[in-house]
């Protein structure tokens, strides 16, 4: 049975205490402080605007090891074509956003959720990644980054493969920095079709600890754009 929390203890239970559904907690809040502490301990929240806060772990975990990305035959060839321009940190709060915007019927990403992100992403916690077409932003993710551990929240597209791209950009610059994995919470065929996998809760918390071992990249990540920029 998930364990209700409330705002003034900044505390979480242990994930194996989690549901068969990965519900851990209910309550407590947004704050930055919170959010960081459930990272670092495998949980994140995921509610709807009339939902209290939930907080899960769900056993088994999706993951995504950065050298093990897959690209496909025609991802590659549509690669080629440089349609698309990839950037980072340039313009967080569009992207969660439109996050937002193209789930409107049926959405975690509440005002809340907004509000607290762009507030880790001031902090240099929270990052995105930003693809673009002719000027247009038409697709991108953002997710959180804690040591070697890249937290993945929600990516959108507008455009054929817009979020592919960024994804895969990330995953190339994750890989090149020695991170261990990016966290894609739960799993889904499009993530499995991008070399995603499950493995068991307690291996992902091995993984987190060894992860957590090293030094967070924090700061703004525009300073890869100039990566991006000379290749």
């Amino acid at each position: 049975m998930p364990v209700f929390i409330n705002s003034k203890e900044l505390i979480f239970p242990h994930p194996s205490l989690a549901n068969e559904d990965g519900i851990l907690a209910v309550g407590g809040d947004l704050s930055c402080e919170r959010l960081l502490l459930a990272y670092r301990n495998g949980i994140f929240p995921w509610f709807t605007e009339d939902d209290p806060i939930l907080w899960w772990s769900p056993d088994p975990r999706c993951v995504l090891f950065p050298k093990d990305i897959k690209i496909s035959k025609s991802m590659k060839k549509f690669l080629r074509k440089q349609l698309y321009e990839v950037t980072f940190d340039t313009c967080f709060k569009d992207v969660i956003t439109m996050c937002a915007e193209l789930r409107r019927d049926n959405t975690w990403i509440t005002s809340d959720i907004i509000d607290s992100y762009c507030k880790l992403h001031n902090l240099g916690f929270a990052h995105s990644i930003e693809t673009w077409h002719e000027g247009a932003l038409v697709g991108g993710l953002y997710g959180v980054s804690l040591g070697k551990c890249f937290f993945g929240e929600s990516m959108f597209s507008v455009m054929e493969n817009a979020s592919k791209t960024a994804l895969i950009t990330l995953s190339q610059k994750l890989e090149e920095k020695d991170f261990l994995l990016i966290d894609c919470q739960v799993h889904s065929k499009h993530l499995e079709s991008l070399g995603a996998v499950n493995i068991d809760r307690d291996k992902f918390l091995k993984y987190l600890e060894r992860g957590l071992a090293h030094k967070t990249l924090r700061g703004n990540w525009e300073v890869f754009n100039l990566d991006i920029d000379s290749q």
